[in-house]
């Protein structure tokens, strides 16, 4: 009895344990394997090492082999190429040109002096007129000329060939700045903020030599302020040895066409600069420009006739007629600081403008141009130079003619 209760106890004691399914047995080796493989990544590999590190290695590589072949490790998640292009062309996109709006200006300008030096009474008033040239043009000979005398002409248009004056300096500006905010009443805050120096009184009083002023946008294109000031003074200094420089005086287009280019390249001048200035030098010389007609013509003629000159474009010409010759109603298109600011005055995003094809920026069309500034005439000149403040571009470098 006791005999038979002994095996049965001993043979149930020597039956096999349970087996482990084959599911299982996966699942516990994918982990292992999984754990494994993240600790391995985990650490920086040694690039020298021990006996000990040498061992270690062996046996991730080895516990590694026996995990189960059809296991992948995840790779590390990677920004789609599509997407980090755009970003790289984001951060690689360049900004604007600087526009050089308006860089030319105090070059045109020269600033009134009634002749004594103790005389601080404002200057005279006279008529004026949005179409004809305001600024009073001093010819080579030294004399001084206006479009209109201090009396206002009795004469009908066609016999004095100049349209009949509307305003006076001492009204012009005030009249122009109420129109503007009558066509639009949100330039009342940019009008208040920024006042106009140059069509005010004392700017329409500015003498402007017609040689001196484009002579001096020649030299200031496509180099800085600091530059075109040094050449230009370099430049009056060729016609006047020996005298101080404040007592130096621009010559005249005379002695500039009887000089050859070589001495004219002594400023600092280039070939073709030098080529320029006297070129027109002899335009003024012969009369086939002159003071007159830069008095009496209309913006369209006068834009015709200087824009004819060689080393004269559109955007130089168009910043003599506004800022020199102080014609009212020119708009540069082609400006980019006029488009900036027309786009942002309208309400665009100028940050995401830009010409189709991406390759130049164009923040507003020509014709949209003309079309949104059409009912500030005839005073866009004086709106252009609100549109550059509206983004608050940088316009010092008009001082400097």
């Amino acid at each position: 009895m006791s005999l038979r209760r002994s095996s049965r106890i001993s043979s149930a004691t020597a039956s096999p344990l349970p087996e482990v399914s084959n599911a299982a047995a996966d699942i516990q080796r994918k982990r292992a394997a999984s754990s494994l493989v993240g600790e391995v990544k985990a650490k920086k590999p040694n690039p020298n090492p021990t006996s000990k590190s040498k061992a270690k290695s062996v046996d991730i590589q080895n516990n590694t082999e026996n995990a189960d072949p059809d296991f992948k490790v995840p790779e590390i998640p990677v920004t789609p190429l599509k997407s980090r292009r755009k970003a790289l062309a984001f951060v690689n996109e360049k900004p604007p040109p600087l526009t050089p709006t308006p860089s030319l200006v105090n070059v045109i300008r020269a600033a009134y002096s009634s002749g004594d030096i103790d005389d601080t009474s404002p200057p005279p008033d006279r008529p004026v007129e949005p179409h004809v040239t305001n600024a009073t043009l001093v010819t080579p000979g030294g004399t001084q000329s206006v479009a209109y005398t201090n009396t206002l002409p009795d004469s009908s248009p066609s016999k004095t060939g100049l349209p009949r004056p509307t305003a006076t300096t001492n009204t012009l500006l005030d009249k122009a700045c109420a129109h503007l905010i009558s066509v639009d009443s949100r330039m009342k805050p940019i009008i208040e903020k920024h006042y106009c120096h140059i069509f005010s009184p004392v700017g329409l009083a500015e003498h402007i030599d017609p040689f001196r002023s484009l002579s001096s946008g020649i030299m200031g294109q496509q180099v800085s302020g600091a530059a075109a000031k040094s050449i230009k003074n370099k430049f009056i200094a060729l016609f006047n040895e020996g005298i101080e420089s404040e007592n130096a005086k621009f010559p005249t287009p005379a002695q500039v066409a009887a000089t050859d280019i070589p001495r004219l390249r002594l400023a600092g001048l280039s070939q073709r600069k030098a080529e320029y200035i006297q070129g027109l030098a002899q335009k003024l010389t012969t009369g086939e420009l002159t003071a007159d007609m830069l008095m009496k013509s209309t913006d369209d003629e006068v834009m015709e006739k200087l824009i004819a000159v060689r080393g004269l474009g559109k955007w130089s010409v168009e910043m003599f007629a506004c800022f020199g010759l102080k014609r009212m109603d020119i708009l540069s298109t082609g400006d980019l600081g006029v488009q900036r600011g027309m786009a942002a005055f309208y309400g665009k995003d100028v940050k995401k403008l830009k010409a189709k094809g991406g390759t130049k920026w164009k923040y507003m069309s020509e014709q949209d141009m003309l079309d949104k500034s059409a009912p500030f005439a005839p005073y866009r000149s004086l709106f252009m130079w609100y549109m550059w403040r509206v983004e608050d571009v940088d316009i010092e470098v008009l001082s400097t003619m």
